[in-house]
């Protein structure tokens, strides 16, 4: 397919968060001409959320539990979706019991035996079970020093194991560092002062957010088919295959999900239910729990990490890094050349939550605006 590059201003690859956030900004904000693509057939990216074939409402690519800190832009989103409160409450099955996750005063008297605790027990308990290390070099070291021997076998190994394939000692700290460990009762996933989800889903916060005159979408369209660019380009997918892997692959982690049907209301208790140590699967998944949604029926998805497909998570070893490094120094050279911009997991090699992620694509934004946007 040839598109004559005066026919854009700006053409987007990718129409994930990122890629909806910057069409939807250059075309309301600097009157562009968008052309917004993505290799697959929906928008939404890996926040795509659709109806299965039993009426109830999935999250085809795993859970997205939408918080943030910012009012800011929560009130941007705001624009495109009503929003009704995040349920994310996630357990931990180990033992044959199941733990409040991620670990808090509640988890560690359950886990120990104690009645209750205060946070200073709790403090004087962990202190009395980590093991001593200043200065962790990777994420086994992290969690042994953090909470010791006990709780890292039950809780972070086996899941450590099965979700990359690789042994948490082999892993950077800031793998397992985006755990918290809370001295107080709260049982919620996360703390953000904002926590909600999309009302209709994010498919359909995406798609309003892109329907505007000026943005033209083309979906299972892939990158390189695209022989006349416009002057601006902003790439989402794999900074390494954007310049053709010529200095290698980098490795990421993929997941594949089976969703099952159950003919009940509800089957657990809460939205996502962990499994360090049984099952070849890390988690379960009841998206009903955040949705709302009122059905005879729900599907639980059963998510299975793997090496091949879909890139999911960047794996943080030193080794990956460096390679990342090199790329992000061609990509600096690329935007100065040819105005091509990276933006975002795949083209930044990070993982980001969904408000970082948006966030990312605001920072882009300004930069565009500022140096293009006249």
């Amino acid at each position: 397919m040839n598109l004559s590059h005066s026919s854009y201003d700006i053409l987007i690859a990718g129409a994930g968060p990122v890629g909806c956030v910057l069409a939807e900004r250059c075309a309301t904000q600097l009157g562009w001409k968008v052309l917004l693509i993505d290799k697959r057939n929906h928008v939404a990216g890996n926040c795509y959320d659709r109806f299965h074939e039993s009426g109830v409402m999935i999250h085809q690519y795993g859970p997205h539990y939408f918080r943030t800190n910012n009012k800011d832009l929560l009130d941007y989103l705001s624009q495109f979706t009503e929003w009704i409160p995040g349920k994310y409450f996630v357990t931990s099955y180990t033992r044959n019991e199941y733990f409040p996750f991620p670990i808090n005063l509640l988890t560690l008297a359950q886990f120990f035996g104690k009645d209750s605790l205060t946070p200073e027990e709790a403090t004087a308990l962990l202190e009395s079970k980590r093991e001593k290390i200043a200065f962790p070099k990777n994420s086994e070291e992290f969690v042994l020093s953090r909470v010791g021997k006990e709780m890292y076998e039950a809780f972070y190994l086996g899941y450590t194991l099965k979700q990359w394939d690789m042994h948490p000692r082999d892993l950077s700290p800031s793998v397992c560092g985006r755990i918290p460990i809370r001295l107080n009762n709260d049982c919620r996933y996360v703390d953000h002062t904002y926590q909600c989800t999309p009302k209709e889903g994010f498919t359909a916060l995406f798609t309003k957010m892109t329907q505007h005159p000026l943005i033209d979408i083309q979906l299972a369209t892939d990158f390189n088919t695209i022989t006349h660019k416009p002057p601006l380009v902003i790439y989402t997918g794999a900074i390494d295959e954007y310049f053709q892997f010529k200095l290698g692959k980098l490795a990421w982690r993929s997941l594949s999900f089976d969703f099952q049907v159950k003919n009940q209301a509800y089957v657990q208790d809460n939205v996502q239910i962990n499994y360090p140590n049984e099952h070849d699967y890390t988690r379960t998944v009841e998206i009903k729990h955040v949705t709302g949604q009122v059905h005879p029926q729900t599907v639980i998805s059963y998510e299975y990490p793997k090496a091949e497909g879909d890139p999911y998570y960047p794996i943080p070893t030193d080794e990956n890094q460096a390679l990342y490094l090199q790329y992000k120094e061609l990509a600096e050279q690329e935007t100065k050349a040819h105005q091509v911009y990276f933006c975002g997991r795949l083209a930044e090699y990070k993982y980001f939550n969904t408000d970082e992620v948006i966030e990312n694509a605001l920072r882009t934004f300004d930069v565009l605006k500022s140096k293009h946007g006249h």
